[in-house]
């Protein structure tokens, strides 16, 4: 496939294969992720085509990881209909090809709450930990509308036995809703404190755990004026 720019599939798909490396494979497959590119290398190679949507298109199409990681870099977000989306939601099983579809590609997308609303009741909880993302992603910049306090009692109803990605994705928007709304901060703490979710995860020193009570707390901390 040649594009109107004159870079074909082959030739990016061969670019990506001269940089894969099996150190970098190994640790990104203890996260569940089926690639060996370096991350700052695709989005070198990103930056030199610029936005490309119909070799972003065939890119996808390979089912290639970093290729499809590259295909989210250049594509135009607000080019895809809601179908191609959700099926493409539905192909996209690695968690990092998953953050990076819904994070730089469906939020820009004009469809993006239609499909908000789809995903949350979807029975995939891989595709259902998509519904929360975005809901997170309103929470935090666009809450009207949003009965906030229903989505506490999903979330103090069902995260503690959700899939470890629903989780995850239900346990973030716990603590925007704490962090981002005073009125429901004290429920949000106390639906953490008492599920415990992620409550051993490993953090690095210098990071915020993401266990909602000390998120909660560190970055509501943060936006309090020092006196």
């Amino acid at each position: 496939m040649t594009t109107t720019t004159g870079t074909t599939v082959a030739e990016v798909m061969a670019e990506l294969a001269a940089l894969e490396d099996p150190r970098a494979r190994a640790v990104n497959e203890r996260h569940g992720d089926d690639h060996g590119v370096n991350l700052g290398a695709l989005r070198a190679i990103a930056k030199r085509l610029k936005t490309q949507q119909e070799l972003a298109l065939g890119l996808w199409g390979t089912g290639d990881t970093a290729a499809r990681l590259l295909a989210l870099l250049i594509c135009r977000p607000k080019a895809f209909d809601r179908g191609l989306l959700d099926a493409m939601l539905r192909e996209a099983r690695g968690p990092k090809v998953h953050d990076w579809l819904v994070n730089y590609v469906v939020k820009k997308n004009p469809d993006r709450e239609e499909l908000r609303l789809a995903w949350l009741a979807d029975p995939d909880p891989v595709v259902a930990s998509a519904g929360w993302g975005l809901t997170s992603d309103r929470v935090r910049r666009q809450p009207g509308g949003l009965d906030l306090g229903g989505l506490l009692d999903v979330i103090e109803a069902e995260m503690a036995g959700a899939p470890d990605r629903l989780q995850w994705a239900m346990n973030e928007c716990l603590a925007h809703i704490g962090i981002e709304h005073p009125e429901h901060r004290a429920r949000a703490l106390d639906i953490g404190e008492r599920l415990r979710v992620l409550e051993d995860y490993p953090t690095s020193p210098g990071c915020t755990s993401p266990f909602a009570p000390t998120w909660i707390a560190e970055m509501v901390r943060r936006q309090t004026p020092q006196t």
